[in-house]
């Protein structure tokens, strides 16, 4: 079950979560072009192992397991995924 990020993150885009993150799947990275634009950063949910590295960085809890999504955030896993189903088109 991927890692998602949530509500708390828009606006904050605090980078911790990147630096952490073993196989590099939360993008927009601060040095991308796409970073200034993005409402929030987002887990590409096929390329996370799972390993929760990011949770205990980030500075306004917006990360959860998917199965962990508070019913108020639900959405954020489309929105996560649909952020990288964009992407790749």
């Amino acid at each position: 079950m991927p890692y998602v990020i949530a509500e708390p993150c828009i606006g904050v885009k605090d980078t911790a979560c990147v630096n952490a993150c073993p196989v590099d799947c939360i993008h927009p990275r601060g040095d991308e072009t796409a970073f200034a634009d993005a409402a929030q950063l987002y887990i590409d949910p096929v390329e996370c192992i799972d390993c929760g590295a990011c949770l205990p960085v980030c500075p306004v809890s917006a990360i959860f397991a998917e199965s962990d999504l508070p019913d108020r955030w639900t959405q954020f896993a489309n929105i996560n995924a649909e952020h990288y189903a964009k992407a790749s088109r």
